[in-house]
C-alpha cells in the first residue's frame, strides 16, 4: 500500500471521478496516483486497453465495469459512457476511469472531462504512459534523438468513421518532423504509407510496427515505408507504428531482446 500521507497524495472523494491513464500494458508503468486510485475507488471503469493484470490492484470489494469502445466492434456509445460517470458519482461513488495509456492522447478523457464539467462533477486527470513513447521505448526505439530529430508528430490513423484521416493535410505532415508515430493506423497501413510517399518521405525510411506494445505478447516488425505501401503485412491490434531514422537505433537498443525474453 503506498503511503498516501507520505507523499502528499490527494483525498479521492465520494462523488468524484478520477480520469486516470494506465500505461500501454505493463502494470509497473502505473503512476503513484494510479495505485493510490485503485487502492480507494468504489467503482473502476476501465476500457478495453487496460491489462487485466491491473484489477489485482483494485480496493477488494470494488466493482469493475466495463467501458471500453473499439473500432468496429459493438460496444456503448460515448454519451452512454459519459453519462454511467457522472451517474455513479452522483451516486456518492468514488469513480477511477481507467483508461489504457494516457486518458486525453487518442483516449476521450477530454470529452469525458467536458462532460463531468459540465455536470458539476469534480474530477482529476492522472496522465499515463502513452504508446506513443512507452512502446516506443519497450521496443528499443527511442522517440527522439539529437542524431536523428528535433521533433516528433503524433497522429491517428483513423476518423471517427474508421476510414483514412480525410481532414489531415498529409504533405504539411510529411514535412513536419523527422519521426511520425501514428495510434490506431494498422487498418490502414498501406493507404497512409501510400500519401506519405506521395508528399515525399522515401520509399527506404525505416518504419517499425509494435503490436500489444510492453505486454508478454509483445512483438516488433521493421520494415521500410515503401514495402509497407506495396503489401501491408497483417497486424495484430492494439498497435504503434513510429517512422523515421530512430528506428534504425532499435539494433543497438533491443533491451528486451537482450534479455532473450518479452516483458513480464
Amino acid at each position: 500500500m503506498i503511503d498516501s500521507a507520505l507523499l502528499g497524495l490527494p483525498e479521492f472523494e465520494p462523488g468524484s471521478v478520477w480520469l486516470v491513464g494506465a500505461g500501454p500494458g505493463d502494470p509497473g508503468l502505473l503512476s503513484a496516483l494510479a495505485l493510490h486510485a485503485l487502492a480507494r475507488a468504489d467503482v473502476v471503469a476501465y476500457d478495453a486497453l487496460v491489462d487485466p493484470r491491473i484489477f489485482c490492484l483494485a480496493r477488494p470489494g470494488a466493482a469493475l465495469e466495463y467501458a471500453g469502445k473499439r473500432g468496429g466492434r459493438p460496444s456503448a456509445s460515448q454519451p452512454d459512457i459519459s453519462l454511467r460517470l457522472i451517474r455513479l458519482a452522483q451516486a456518492g461513488k468514488r469513480v477511477l476511469r481507467l483508461k489504457g495509456g494516457d486518458p486525453c492522447v487518442f483516449g476521450r478523457g477530454g470529452e469525458e472531462a467536458l462532460a463531468l464539467a459540465g455536470a458539476g462533477i469534480p474530477f482529476r486527470i492522472v496522465p499515463g504512459i502513452t504508446a506513443g513513447i512507452g512502446g516506443l521505448a519497450y521496443a528499443g526505439i527511442p522517440v527522439t534523438h539529437r542524431d536523428t530529430n528535433s521533433a516528433v508528430t503524433f497522429l491517428t490513423g483513423h476518423d471517427s468513421d474508421g476510414a483514412v484521416p480525410g481532414g489531415l493535410d498529409w504533405n504539411a505532415i510529411a514535412r513536419g518532423a523527422p519521426v511520425l508515430v501514428l495510434y490506431m493506423a494498422s487498418r490502414h497501413l498501406s493507404k497512409i504509407a501510400e500519401r506519405l510517399l506521395a508528399a515525399g518521405r522515401r520509399t527506404d525510411e525505416p518504419m517499425a510496427i509494435i503490436s500489444k506494445a510492453t505486454t508478454p505478447e509483445q512483438s516488433v516488425l521493421v520494415s521500410t515505408l515503401g514495402e509497407i505501401a506495396a503489401a501491408a503485412p497483417d497486424v495484430r491490434a492494439p498497435a504503434i507504428v513510429v517512422i523515421g531514422e530512430v528506428v534504425r537505433l532499435r539494433t543497438a537498443l533491443d533491451w528486451i531482446g537482450a534479455l532473450g525474453s518479452n516483458p513480464a
